[in-house]
């Protein structure tokens, strides 16, 4: 590690392979703390290359504890976090949304490093517990049409470094791996980033694997999900699209609207409140933007319109809460 760390210091950056190798060897325990919290610190400092994430997504995947899901075409819906804005679980909402659509979801997920709450810590707290037996996750996906993958469970890297990740309190490139590394490796994704830079990338990455089907989302004001406050950046396998809330035919929204609350309880206060359709118009909106977005990538609506018409009957009709509860019935 230090003759890769003095490489790194010298502005230099890691070829597929190194970046692999380096990987491997958090996972497997050969570097100390001081070592590893060094090397993340690099990526704080500049941007990561297309062939570092190459590298390090590679290795996570290589590690994964896999999943199979009986040749279920499922979708996942997450963002990377770390844009330090502490929205409520958009995401996490979208997906029960698109379960009770229809649409087979594998949620992959951790808890918040740069927020409250990420998906991992709202569903751990109503009740849900987490599991990585194979047989136990396909009866997730046939009766309540959602799995969700915790991480932790599937990714040994990851757990080594939860502790450094958490004392760091920042986005580390642990953060843009995670919607890299589904250990279900499914066909169909959106994902939320928080930088227009990592959008690239990702495509870059995505554009590779010509089985997938992608929807990356960007909101130019710093969100990793489509916020409705503002324009988003779409780029897909298609090409790219720069969409208003009123392209989206829904209303702009503030930051405000969309605060998460200070504590976990408050989160899931404010999960609840969506998933019972009692949430203020500004959550459910956004919720329904993402997911709307997420049935046109699908192929389940031919276009926003009618994604969102969609979604609204998933919420209305109580079916989007119904897969929660039956997630939860499930532990």
């Amino acid at each position: 590690m230090k003759d890769t760390l003095n490489h790194l210091f010298a502005y230099r950056t890691l070829p597929q392979e190194e970046a692999h190798r380096v990987v491997l060897g958090i996972a497997q325990g050969q570097y100390n703390p001081a070592q590893i919290a060094a090397f993340l610190t690099v990526y704080l400092m500049r941007s990561v290359t297309v062939e570092e994430l190459a590298g390090f997504r590679n290795a996570l995947l290589e590690l994964c504890r896999p999943v199979d899901l009986g040749g279920v075409d499922a979708m996942d819906v997450c963002g990377t976090g770390g844009d330090g804005r502490n929205t409520f679980n958009i995401s996490t909402l979208s997906a029960f949304v698109l379960a009770g659509a229809g649409q087979p979801i594998a949620k992959h997920g951790n808890h918040g490093v740069s927020s409250i709450s990420g998906s991992s810590t709202v569903l751990e707290h109503l009740g849900v517990k987490f599991t990585a037996d194979n047989d136990q996750l396909k009866r997730q996906l046939e009766e309540a049409n959602i799995c969700f993958l915790h991480a932790p469970l599937f990714h040994p890297a990851l757990k080594n470094v939860a502790p450094l990740r958490k004392e760091l309190g920042v986005k580390t490139f642990f953060n843009m791996l995670g919607p890299l590394v589904n250990p279900a490796r499914p066909r169909l994704q959106l994902v939320g980033v928080f930088s227009l830079e990592l959008a690239r990338l990702y495509a870059y990455l995505h554009q590779q694997e010509t089985n997938r089907e992608f929807l990356i989302v960007h909101s130019l004001d710093g969100y990793d999900e489509v916020s409705l406050t503002g324009p988003v950046k779409l780029i897909s396998r298609q090409g790219e699209e720069l969409l208003t809330p009123t392209d989206l035919g829904l209303p702009q929204t503030t930051p405000e609207a969309l605060f998460g609350g200070d504590t976990v309880a408050e989160a899931a206060h404010i999960f609840m409140k969506v998933l019972r359709n009692e949430a203020p118009e500004a959550h459910r909106n956004a919720v329904l933007a993402n997911a709307a977005l997420a049935l046109r990538t699908a192929g389940r609506a031919a276009n926003v319109t009618g994604g969102l018409a969609m979604a609204a009957e998933s919420l209305d009709s109580g079916r989007a809460r119904q897969a929660f509860e039956k997630l939860l019935a499930l532990n």
